[in-house]
């Protein structure tokens, strides 16, 4: 197996070209509305010059819109959603990409199904504290997760238990910077 190239810095982040031994790897990068998941994945994905998939763009119309009339999806809405982005790590895996996605992933059986017939992936768990979370929903703009929801994503969330070995757990308490940095660090092997 080929290791990681040599180190690079980029916009002030230590990362490390993608090689054969993360070739066909997924990040799935999960946890609350407003953790940040989105941002930090993308910057991450950016910073190991790979792909990105944001979950919410899988989510079926009917999920939308209910997401954006303030009302909680249930499993059976879930169901097509997690098909969708075990489906994507598969593809990814299959082709020998590397590839971050965002997903909440709350629920253990959710995270079950996402690992079903998938051998190379890794969850990134961003979390954070009830307040600080909701202090960033507030400054958030133009996404369809309202505030009144955020509540039952805490009450829905089941922390990953320590028999899930591929799930990673990174503090979002710090600048977006930091927090970007563990993620590429726990990526890394360096957490």
């Amino acid at each position: 197996m080929v290791e990681w190239e040599v180190t690079k810095f980029e916009n002030g982040l230590e990362v490390n070209k993608v090689t054969e031994r993360k070739k066909g790897n997924s990040y799935v990068f999960m946890g609350v509305s407003s953790c940040g998941k989105s941002s930090i994945g993308a910057a991450v994905a950016n910073a190991l010059e790979t792909k990105f998939i944001d979950g919410d763009d899988l989510h079926p119309r009917a999920n939308i819109i209910k997401m954006k009339s303030g009302s909680p999806l249930n499993d059976s809405d879930r169901a097509p959603w997690l098909e969708r982005i075990n489906d994507a790590v598969y593809s990814i895996e299959q082709k020998g990409e590397q590839g971050v996605i965002v997903c909440s992933a709350l629920r253990r059986q959710y995270r079950d199904l996402i690992r079903q017939n998938n051998s190379k992936l890794v969850f990134i768990h961003l979390y954070g504290d009830f307040e600080l979370v909701k202090e960033r929903m507030f400054a958030r703009k133009a996404h369809f997760m309202p505030i009144e929801l955020l509540k039952s994503q805490f009450d829905t969330l089941e922390m990953p238990a320590t028999d899930e070995a591929d799930v990673i757990q990174v503090s979002i308490d710090g600048t977006f910077e930091e927090v970007v940095q563990r993620c590429i660090n726990a990526i890394n092997g360096e957490a």
